[in-house]
């Protein structure tokens, strides 16, 4: 990361100041847009991500049990992505000798 706030300081500012406008209270509070967050980093499959959106968000007052439903709820949509799948899979899994 150091490499990039060297080489990019503009693009690293302008990162700092999306987040700063997006992590502070408004229609949604910094709590509950932390737990988003979390689901958002497990569907990226970014660790870090998901470790630093937890702990802020418990330090904006979530529980571990909060994240952990966030998780699972990040776990349901990744897990049901896949069900749109089957027309595909079907397809490919028909007794035809068209889909050869």
């Amino acid at each position: 990361m150091q490499h990039l706030i060297d080489k990019l300081p503009e693009t690293i500012e302008a990162f700092s100041q999306m987040r700063s406008t997006i992590f502070k209270d408004n229609a949604l509070d910094v709590r509950t847009k932390e737990l988003i967050a979390v689901a958002s980093a497990v569907l990226m499959r970014c660790e870090k991500c998901v470790e630093i959106h937890s702990e802020r968000a418990l330090s904006n007052g979530a529980t571990k049990d909060e994240i952990a439903e966030a998780i699972s709820v990040a776990m349901f949509i990744a897990g049901g992505s896949q069900l749109h799948w089957t027309d595909v899979y079907n397809k490919i899994l028909e007794d035809s000798e068209d889909n050869l």
